[in-house]
């Protein structure tokens, strides 16, 4: 997912495995098998290619920020039982965090307060 929305553009699953690299460590048809997944779940798509049928160019149907919040909200879901704050708590008190990250993770609280005024 990371290389096709950094790419911004539909890739061939065999472009998807160039940019990943030769230091990944999962062989090309695993990247095809999760690709085939991720179009089951909803979160890609593809197009057939006009000149050869044999050819799907797969682009994402969701943004990072969707994955990420709905991976969030499963995750609160399945071992808080929905609850957000026991969620928040529990990674905050196992994090050790920097005055700077302390300091960023109050800009992040301030900003959503300010986003529900």
């Amino acid at each position: 997912m990371e290389v096709l929305w950094e790419s911004g553009e539909a890739m061939t699953s065999s472009e998807v495995i160039g940019r990943l690299g030769a230091g990944n460590s999962m062989n090309p048809k695993m990247v095809r098998v999760l690709m085939n997944r991720l179009c089951q779940k909803g979160i890609l798509a593809y197009r057939v290619d006009e000149k050869d049928a044999r050819i799907y160019h797969y682009y994402p149907l969701k943004t990072r920020q969707e994955c990420q919040r709905e991976k969030s909200s499963r995750f609160v879901e399945s071992y808080f039982a929905g609850n957000q704050m026991g969620a928040v708590a529990a990674l905050i008190g196992s994090a050790d965090l920097t005055e700077e990250q302390m300091k960023e993770l109050e800009d992040i609280l301030r900003r959503s307060r300010e986003e529900r005024v």
